[in-house]
């Protein structure tokens, strides 16, 4: 499932992580919007999530994910699990056209509709149209010692960015620890 108009990126480096998006909003081959937004902070800064896709049916896996974490508080595996099962399963729910990543200080997912859970091997993981051509990039530059998990995300959005038409140079990076 692959989603015009956006690039999410999520590192994880050096005990830290960092989780980042293109600004590009898309509709057909038009841009509609340059700034926009596609990663959040949850739980007072504890989870980072992001999102590729349908912006309404976003927000609403938003909400959902939220209610999961409150209901498993300090559980991210628990709650994303919770949510893939719901969204597999609920008859609205299953209609939305977004994929889901999220991530805490110890974990990486990506959710999608048709119940997939997946966490990366590596430490990086991508989603969207040009997710990867930026998880290409952040896995080359994963081994240099000088490049930390914030560069890295950067780096490989700005080279997403040079490949991918419906992904710009806007970028927004969020990180743990904050």
């Amino acid at each position: 499932m692959g989603f015009h108009g956006t690039t999410i990126l999520c590192v994880r480096k050096g005990g830290r992580v960092a989780l980042g998006g293109d600004g590009q909003v898309t509709m057909g081959d038009t841009i509609m919007k340059a700034t926009a937004n596609k990663i959040r902070s949850l739980k007072g800064g504890k989870v980072l999530a992001g999102f590729a896709g349908s912006v309404a049916d976003a927000i609403t896996l938003f909400e959902r994910f939220e209610e999961k974490l409150d209901r498993y508080p300090g559980n991210l595996p628990r709650a994303s699990v919770e949510l893939a099962k719901d969204w597999r399963s609920d008859r609205v729910l299953r209609r939305l056209e977004a994929l889901l990543v999220v991530a805490d200080i110890d974990h990486t997912y990506v959710l999608s509709g048709l119940g997939e859970l997946f966490e990366p091997d590596d430490g990086a993981l991508a989603v969207g149209s040009g997710g990867n051509y930026a998880l290409a990039a952040a896995r080359a530059l994963l081994p240099d010692p000088a490049k930390s998990a914030r560069d890295i995300v950067q780096r490989s959005l700005e080279i997403a960015a040079d490949i991918c038409v419906y992904t710009n140079r806007h970028i927004t990076i969020l990180e743990l620890p904050a």
